[in-house]
C-alpha cells in the first residue's frame, strides 16, 4: 500500500521525502487543482525528479483541471516537457488531456483524477479504456463501497483513496459554485471556499434556529487512519494525504503519522501480505497520534463517507476554518488571565483562540504568556494589548492552535541538508588471489552497478578480508541517501586489499548508482504535430443534421412547468424531476400532445448526477418511463443507456474538442451539452475547433452550485442519519440557505438523496445568443427551476422572440431584470 503526500513548494517535498512518503503530487504553474499553492515550474523538473529518484520516490504532476480549446496547444508543450523531464505519471481530470497524452506517448502514465467523480466499476473501466493506470476514487465513496468496485470491475486498475486532509462537500469535478459567484472555476483550481462560509436555514419561508451551527456546508476533515486495515482489505493500493496549500509541517506530521501506521500493517520482510495488525492496535496509533494530526491542521476529524452516510457527524457546522486541538471551557476571567480546567496539555508560548460560536464575527486568543495552576485548574495570562478581555466570558471554548515546540519538533525531521530517509542497497562481492576485487550493488527497484578494484586482491598473511571487515567500509556510505542492507561475500581464499582501495570502488559503485537512480525516466515520445492527427481527421466525421432554426429547449422540474411548455409550442422538452417514478406520468401527458408542425414533440429525461453502486434500480425506474431519449451525466449511464438516444449534459464536462470527438464517436452521443466552466470566449473557441451541430448551449438557467452527498435536510431538518430514519424532510419542505449577502439559493434532493444547492438568481447568455447562432449552434437549453407556468409562457416566448431576431440580447436581459423578482445576471458566458 503506497502512500501519496502532497507538495507546494520544495520544503513540501523534503518533509514529504523524510517523513517515508512512496510519492508526491505536486502542481505546475498552469492546469492544476491548487493555482494556490507557491507549485513548481517546468524548468524545475529536472531538478525535482532527480532528487526523489535518488531517494527512491516518486513523481506525479496534477495536471488535474479542464483544458479549453485554445489552450490544447499549450497543454501539449507542457506535457511533453512534463514526460521528457521523467515524471511518474500525470494526475487528469480532462478526458480530452487524457487522449492527448495517448497521441504523445504511447507508455506514459496516466492517473485519473479524484475530479473525474469515479464512484462505479463503470468509471473506473472508462478511465481505464482511456488509459489511465490507477483510478482515484470519489472522497464519497465508503469502504463497502470501495470493496464492491475493486470486486466487480472489469479492469485490474489499482484504486487510490483520499485518506486524510480537507474534505470538499461536492463532488470534486461537478463544483460550479466558485465558477457561479465569482467567476473562479474550481474545475480550474480557483476555488473560493464557498462551502466554508456561514448559511443561514430556510426552510418553507422561515429561519430555521440552529444555534451556533451556521456553517451548513462545512465538513470536517477527513483522517482514515482507523479505517486502513479495512481499505486494505477492500483492495485500496494507494493513500493520498490532502493538502498542497498546507505548510511543510502539516506534510511532515501526516505523512509520519501514516508511515508508521502502513509499516505496522505490512511489515518489509512481508511487504506483499494481509495486513496483519489487529484493529486494537491501530486504534493505539490513532490515540497516541491525534494531538499531532489536530495540531497540524483540524476543522475536526472524522473518517468522512469511509465508514458510509452519516449526515449528523459529517458536518458540526460550528466553524469553517482551522481549530486544533480542544482545551476545554473558559471557568472565569480575571484580566489578563483566563481560567479553564485543561482537557489537553498547554503550556506558556502555546497559541489559543476563545470560540464565541461567532468565528464570522471576529475572535480573540492569542500566545500565552505565563500559566498558573490552582484546584485543577490552569490560569492563561496574555497581552493585554492584543486580547480584548470584555469579549472573553465563561463557557466560551478555548482551542490550541499553536505549538511551537511540536512545530520546532516535527521541522527538525527535514530541515536542512541531512538525509535522514535512506534506500537499502545490497552489494555482492567476487574475486579471488591475483584478479581484482569485483564488487556490484543494486537497489530496490532494480538500477545495479559494478565496479572493479584498480589492484589485485593479494594472498594475506594475517587479517584477511572477510565478510564482517568488508562490511564495515561498504558501511560507509556517509551523506548519501543509501544505507547497506545486505553483502553477498563470494571472495575466495583469504585474501587482503587495502582499505583505501576498497573505500574508493565504494565511492565510485556510489556515484554510479546515483547517476542511474537520478536518471530521468525514458517514455516513449511521438513526434511533434502527431498528437491531433487522428482527432482532427474525426472530427470531420459528425453526420447530424444542421438546422435551419435553433430549437428552444426547456427543461421542466414541476409537472406545471411541462405543461406551461408544451403549450408554449416546444418540440423538445427535457423533464428532471426529484422523483424518476413520475416519469411514466409525464411521458404519457407528452404523448398526448398534438405535433407542432410536422414534428411530435419529444420528451427527454434526466437521471441523477451521480451513480453509486446498488442504485441500478433508478436508472431501470428511469428507463421503465420509455422516453424518447435519456441526458447522460456520468460513466454509468454511457453504459445503461447504450442501445437508447441519449445527449450529454454539462456533467461531462466537455471544454475542449477532444472531450467533444470521444463522447460522439465512441459512445454515440446525439448532442453534448458544453460545460458551464466556459465563457464565451472559449466557447467560441470550442465551436470553431469541432462540428458546433455537436452542441447545445444552456442560455438561461439557476446555476447548480453544490452537488452533495452531505444532505442539508437530514442533517438539519432531522435527526437521522441517512435516508431509511430521516423521515424524508425534502418532501414536505421548501428549503433556501440564505448567504452572507442576503441571497436566497434554492436546495433540492434526488432520488439518490444527493443535495445541489441552485443559485438564487437566474444567468442569461441572452446577450450572445446572436453570435452563437452564426456560429451554427443548433439548440439552446432553457432550464427552469421553481418558476410558475406564467413565468415559463413568458420566458419561452421572449427566447423565443431573441432567436427570431425580434429582440436584440441585451434589451432581452433587461427585460428579463425587470420582470424576475431576484434579477437575472449575465452568468458565467459573460
Amino acid at each position: 500500500m503506497d502512500l501519496l503526500s502532497p507538495a507546494g513548494n520544495w520544503d513540501c517535498v523534503r518533509a514529504a521525502v523524510e517523513n517515508g512518503a512512496d510519492a508526491v503530487y505536486f502542481g505546475l504553474g498552469r492546469f492544476n487543482a491548487r493555482l494556490r499553492a507557491h507549485n513548481f515550474t517546468e524548468a524545475d523538473l529536472p531538478e525535482l525528479m532527480a532528487f526523489l529518484h535518488r531517494r527512491g520516490v516518486r513523481g506525479y504532476v496534477t495536471f488535474n483541471t479542464l483544458i479549453f480549446a485554445d489552450e490544447l496547444a499549450d497543454a501539449e508543450r507542457s506535457l511533453r516537457a512534463i514526460i521528457s523531464a521523467g515524471v511518474d505519471a500525470a494526475i487528469v481530470q480532462d478526458i480530452g488531456i487524457a487522449r492527448l497524452i495517448r497521441g504523445i506517448s504511447p507508455d506514459f502514465p496516466i492517473h485519473a483524477s479524484t475530479q473525474m467523480s469515479v464512484t462505479s466499476a463503470a468509471g473506473v473501466a472508462f478511465a481505464h479504456k482511456l488509459g489511465a493506470s490507477l483510478v482515484v476514487l470519489a472522497r464519497e465513496c465508503s469502504i463497502a463501497e470501495i470493496e464492491k468496485i475493486h470486486a466487480s470491475s472489469p479492469v485490474a486498475a489499482p484504486l487510490e483513496v483520499f485518506v486524510h486532509g480537507a474534505l470538499c462537500v461536492a463532488y470534486s469535478g461537478q463544483c460550479l459554485t466558485s465558477e457561479a459567484l465569482g467567476g473562479r472555476s474550481a474545475n480550474r483550481g480557483e476555488c473560493a471556499q464557498a462551502c466554508r462560509m456561514t448559511y443561514d436555514l430556510i426552510s418553507d419561508g422561515q429561519q430555521v434556529e440552529l444555534g451556533d451551527r451556521r456553517y451548513l456546508l462545512s465538513p470536517q476533515d477527513l483522517s482514515g487512519l482507523t479505517a486502513l486495515p479495512e481499505l486494505a482489505r477492500a483492495g485500496v493500493a494507494s493513500l493520498k494525504i490532502e493538502g498542497r496549500l498546507k505548510t511543510p509541517e502539516y506534510v511532515a506530521n501526516v505523512t509520519r503519522v501514516y508511515r508508521q501506521a502502513i509499516d505496522r500493517l505490512f511489515p518489509k520482510s512481508q511487504p506483499d501480505s494481509a495486513p496483519k495488525v489487529a484493529q486494537a492496535q491501530i486504534n493505539e496509533i490513532v490515540r497516541d497520534s491525534r494531538y499531532d494530526l489536530e495540531m497540524s491542521f483540524s476543522r475536526g476529524l472524522s473518517t468522512g463517507w469511509l465508514g458510509g452516510i452519516d449526515n449528523q457527524k459529517l458536518v458540526h457546522a460550528r466553524f469553517g476554518t482551522k481549530r486544533g486541538v480542544y482545551l476545554g471551557e473558559v471557568s472565569h476571567v480575571a484580566a489578563p488571565v483566563v481560567w479553564l480546567h485543561p482537557e489537553a496539555p498547554v503550556k506558556a508560548g502555546d497559541g489559543v483562540v476563545f470560540d464565541a460560536g461567532r468565528p464570522d464575527d471576529g475572535e480573540e486568543g492569542g500566545r500565552i504568556f505565563t500559566l498558573k495552576t490552582k484546584n485543577n485548574e490552569v490560569g492563561m495570562s496574555f497581552d493585554p494589548e492584543r486580547v480584548d478581555f470584555g469579549r472573553v466570558r465563561p463557557g466560551q471554548k478555548v482551542w490550541k492552535t499553536s505549538d511551537p515546540a511540536l512545530e520546532k519538533k516535527i521541522r527538525a525531521t527535514f530541515a536542512g541538508e541531512q538525509m535522514r530517509r535512506k534506500a537499502p542497497v545490497w552489494f555482492a562481492a567476487h574475486g579471488h588471489a591475483g584478479a581484482p576485487l569485483s564488487l556490484e550493488i543494486r537497489d530496490g527497484q532494480g538500477h545495479t552497478a559494478r565496479a572493479d578494484s584498480a589492484l589485485p586482491l593479494q594472498p594475506a598473511t594475517k587479517q584477511p578480508l572477510t565478510a564482517e571487515t568488508l562490511r564495515a567500509q561498504l558501511d560507509r556510505l556517509g551523506d548519501t541517501p543509501l544505507v547497506l542492507a545486505g553483502l553477498e561475500f563470494a571472495v575466495e581464499g583469504e585474501v587482503i586489499l587495502p582499505v583505501s582501495e576498497i573505500n574508493r570502488v565504494r565511492r565510485e559503485l556510489g556515484a554510479k548508482l546515483d547517476e542511474l537512480r537520478a536518471a530521468p525516466l525514458r517514455w516513449q515520445l511521438n513526434e511533434v504535430g502527431t498528437a491531433f492527427q487522428a482527432v482532427r481527421g474525426r472530427l470531420g466525421e459528425a453526420s447530424l443534421p444542421e438546422t435551419a432554426e435553433p430549437e428552444l429547449i426547456p427543461v421542466v422540474r414541476t409537472h406545471e412547468q411541462l405543461e406551461a411548455a408544451a403549450s408554449n409550442g416546444a418540440t423538445t422538452i427535457y423533464v428532471e424531476y426529484e422523483d424518476p417514478k413520475r416519469y411514466r406520468e409525464a411521458v404519457k401527458f407528452v404523448r398526448t400532445l398534438p405535433r407542432v408542425g410536422e414534428k411530435a414533440v419529444e420528451i427527454w429525461v434526466v437521471p441523477p448526477r451521480i451513480f453509486k453502486t446498488g442504485e441500478e434500480w433508478i436508472l431501470k425506474q428511469v428507463r421503465s418511463c420509455e422516453a424518447d431519449g435519456y441526458l447522460v451525466r456520468n460513466y454509468d449511464h454511457l453504459e445503461f443507456f447504450k442501445n437508447d438516444r441519449k445527449r450529454g449534459d454539462f456533467s461531462l464536462n466537455v471544454a475542449n474538442p477532444l472531450t467533444a470527438e470521444y463522447f460522439i464517436n465512441e459512445y454515440g452521443l446525439e448532442r453534448l451539452t458544453a460545460s458551464y466552466d466556459l465563457n464565451i470566449r472559449q466557447l467560441d473557441a470550442l465551436l470553431r475547433a469541432a462540428p458546433p451541430q455537436w452542441f447545445e448551449v444552456t442560455i438561461h438557467q439557476h446555476m447548480p452550485l453544490f452537488h452533495m452527498e452531505h444532505c442539508v435536510f437530514c442533517a438539519f431538518l432531522s435527526k437521522g442519519k441517512d435516508y431509511r430514519d430521516c423521515g424524508r424532510p425534502c418532501d414536505t419542505h421548501d428549503v433556501r440557505l440564505r448567504d452572507r449577502v442576503g441571497a436566497m439559493h434554492t436546495l433540492k434532493a434526488d432520488a439518490g438523496c444527493r443535495n445541489t444547492l441552485y443559485n438564487s438568481r437566474a444567468q442569461t447568455g441572452a446577450e450572445f445568443a446572436k453570435h452563437l447562432m452564426e456560429l451554427g449552434v443548433p439548440a439552446f437549453r432553457i432550464e427552469f427551476l421553481h418558476e410558475s407556468a406564467l413565468e415559463v409562457a413568458r420566458t419561452l416566448d421572449s427566447y423565443r422572440k431573441l432567436l427570431r431576431g425580434d429582440i436584440n440580447g441585451p434589451d432581452l436581459w433587461r427585460e428579463l431584470k425587470a420582470t424576475n423578482q431576484l434579477g437575472v445576471t449575465r452568468g458565467t458566458l459573460g
